[in-house]
């Protein structure tokens, strides 16, 4: 890792890759993080003086970036549930439930963060499942497994056996923008690329799929700004 001095300090995450032909800068939408990818055989001198040259338009493009700080989550704050602000409330009984425009969270207030985030995982394979099925019926193929996961990197992925991999978080998306992701790697069912033929294949099953994809591009790390636990 490398610092950019200044005011603040930039963290740089130093990558070197077989694949790098040149030096390149990549500001993670989700959560700020600064990668420098590098040549395998590039001095790490050369690396920190390319930072430096680009060091205009790093902190510009930061500067731009919405605000990235955790928002702790437990009882009186708001999230999103399928696209529809939630305030959680102190609820009755056993099990969590939405109510109007409330999410009833019974039990300990203190541990309320993480009953949320089980409860938003439980109906995460779910809809995700359905989806899922609904899409691999559309392109004439099944899937072989499904999982979810807390990725920062990627909402989704298809291996090349056919294992789905999806961001729980994608739950509190607007339901068409989760579709958009199932319908993005289903469609890797078919095309284990990104090729015409793949978009075709996703245009064809998720028509407007664009505007969920910006979506996700300018909303998506909303979503990794909370945090469920200590």
């Amino acid at each position: 890792m490398a610092v950019l001095p200044g005011s603040p300090p930039v963290e740089v995450h130093l990558k070197r890759s077989a694949r790098a032909r040149r030096f390149s800068l990549r500001v993670s939408r989700l959560d700020g993080k600064v990668t420098l990818s590098m040549p395998l055989r590039a001095r790490e001198g050369e690396a920190l003086a390319f930072l430096k040259g680009h060091e205009g338009w790093l902190r510009q493009t930061l500067q731009a970036m919405p605000d990235s700080a955790p928002r702790p989550v437990g009882l009186g704050t708001m999230i999103p549930v399928g696209g529809r602000d939630l305030l959680l409330s102190p609820g009755f009984g056993r099990g969590i439930r939405a109510e109007d425009d409330r999410l009833l969270v019974p039990g300990d207030p203190a541990t309320a963060g993480l009953r949320v985030a089980a409860w938003l995982k439980v109906l995460a394979r779910d809809r995700l499942a359905r989806a899922s099925t609904h899409y691999a019926g559309l392109v004439g193929r099944s899937y072989s497994s499904l999982a979810l996961r807390d990725t920062r990197s990627r909402w989704g992925s298809c291996s090349p056996d056919g294992r789905l991999m999806y961001s729980w978080r994608l739950i509190m998306a607007p339901p068409q923008v989760l579709d958009y992701v199932v319908a993005h790697e289903v469609a890797h069912l078919v095309e284990l690329n990104h090729s015409r033929a793949y978009w075709a294949v996703v245009s064809r099953i998720c028509p407007g799929w664009q505007a969920q994809r910006a979506w996700l591009r300018t909303q998506g790390q909303t979503l990794h700004r909370l945090r469920f636990q200590d």
